[in-house]
């Protein structure tokens, strides 16, 4: 039994992009974990990576999924670096309402900095589905993949 009160967002988002019952721009996909190209880009370019299972916190993870995520934010971290040629890659992961997780599924965020460092906390633009797989694009070759 968690402590954790996590947000009240059903259906889950990422479940919905996940299934294609929302459109959303996955960038690759394996059994345990996924990754996504956001709409909100707080950094150049902003990633999530996510189990494929549907966990609400790094609480509800099992070890395969773990070790998968752990992978995934690396290629995603490689990529970033070797694509975007970001001075700076900020990873992290949010769990619970009182530490601002907005979706009750487990992700963690991987951004090359904008510049000035960072990543951007302010409201953003948020990009269209044809932005985002612009982005998914230029990176998919990383992961071995063609779009």
């Amino acid at each position: 039994m968690s402590h954790l009160e996590v947000p009240d967002a059903y259906p889950c988002a990422f479940c919905d992009y996940l299934s294609g019952a929302r459109p959303f721009t996955v960038l690759h996909r394996d059994e345990q974990a996924a990754i996504l190209v956001t709409r909100e880009q707080r950094g150049l370019p902003h990633l999530l990576v996510i189990t494929t299972r549907h966990a609400p916190t790094v609480l509800d993870i099992n070890d395969l999924e773990s070790d998968a995520v752990m992978r995934l934010v690396r290629r995603a971290s490689h990529a970033i670096d070797e694509v975007e040629q970001r001075p700076g890659i900020s990873v992290w992961q949010n769990n619970g309402v009182d530490a601002h997780q907005a979706i009750p599924h487990f992700h963690v965020h991987v951004a090359g900095t904008v510049p000035g460092g960072g990543t951007e906390w302010d409201e953003v633009h948020e990009l269209s589905i044809e932005e985002t797989e612009a982005i998914a694009s230029r990176l998919a070759p990383y992961f071995g993949e063609a779009r």
